[in-house]
């Protein structure tokens, strides 16, 4: 309960209070009141959006930066695993700090300070101060590689970020990179992405022609595609009429899409891909762009 009140942040779960009282016989029992979040499911994470995957993997890069430079130092998660954290409106926050550790380990040689998984070590060496360096981050750094950035921030990623995003789980996976350069290059890959720039290289060579009709949708003729924000049919983000239509270019059964007037929390709008337009119903909120024949 001190650690969530002494480590506030947007990625650490937000306490609202505590109280005592007895409880079954027990006298003093300490009851806290947090945000309610939702347990973090990998397989049904792997089923999501990569904008939804990628704003996970952000929120733990913060998470991470946040910690190795909090107010009680640098702070470490021994006890590292999915079920520490969970989902607030698509946010990741830590909710278990009961293992987590503020003191750097103490060395008096490099051989002191390795770093022990599963499946490799890292020897990191002992400062002149007596302690090893960065053993903090980089134990949690390595965490978020083999438990989220390897699962969740390549796959079905735009190919242009592919490469971005390739050297952030590389570095990460060999502890090249400490929390500040892995948040900056996620901050980077947001950029990118939120303002369209990785669109650059993506949306040259000749378009069909599509008739816009305003204030209307399709309310059937959907196919399904991944991943999709809608199991049923093909429910995916778009950063501009161009990107829809190089979308529905590419998906060999589309011949028209619905732009809604909903948007993810990057501000991409969400557009429905259609295999025809033979229904044309009126809906305000939306607007349908159809294939012209030819």
């Amino acid at each position: 309960m001190v650690l969530l009140e002494r480590l506030r942040h947007p990625n650490v779960l937000q306490l609202y209070g505590y109280c005592y009282q007895d409880s079954e016989d027990i006298p003093d029992t300490l009851t806290t009141i947090t945000e309610l979040g939702a347990p973090v499911e990998m397989i049904q994470l792997l089923q999501t959006s990569w904008e939804d995957r990628f704003r996970i993997c952000l929120s733990l890069g913060r998470l991470l930066h946040h910690l190795a430079h909090s107010p009680l130092g640098s702070v470490t998660l021994l006890d590292f695993r999915p079920r520490q954290f969970v989902l607030v409106d698509g946010e990741l926050k830590v909710t278990d700090l009961d293992d987590a550790r503020v003191e750097e380990t103490p060395c008096s040689g490099s051989t002191d300070c390795i770093l022990e998984f599963p499946a490799r070590n890292f020897t990191l060496p002992c400062s002149a101060q007596g302690w090893c360096e960065a053993m903090n981050e980089k134990r949690n750094l390595y965490n978020a590689y083999r438990f989220f950035f390897t699962y969740l921030l390549p796959h079905s990623a735009p190919p242009s970020l592919r490469p971005l995003l390739d050297s952030i789980v590389n570095a990460t996976g060999e502890l090249t990179w400490g929390v500040d350069e892995t948040l900056a290059q996620l901050e980077k890959v947001l950029h990118l992405y939120r303002s369209g720039q990785y669109l650059q290289n993506s949306t040259a060579g000749s378009r069909a022609e599509y008739q816009r009709l305003p204030d209307s949708t399709v309310p059937q003729e959907d196919y399904r595609c991944w991943p999709s924000y809608h199991h049923g049919s093909c429910l995916l983000s778009v950063f501009n009429l161009a990107e829809a239509v190089d979308i529905c270019e590419s998906h060999a059964q589309c011949r028209a899409f619905v732009v809604t007037n909903q948007t993810t929390w990057t501000g991409r709008q969400l557009v429905f891909f259609k295999t025809g337009w033979s229904h044309v119903v009126p809906d305000p909120s939306k607007t349908t762009y159809v294939r012209a024949s030819g």
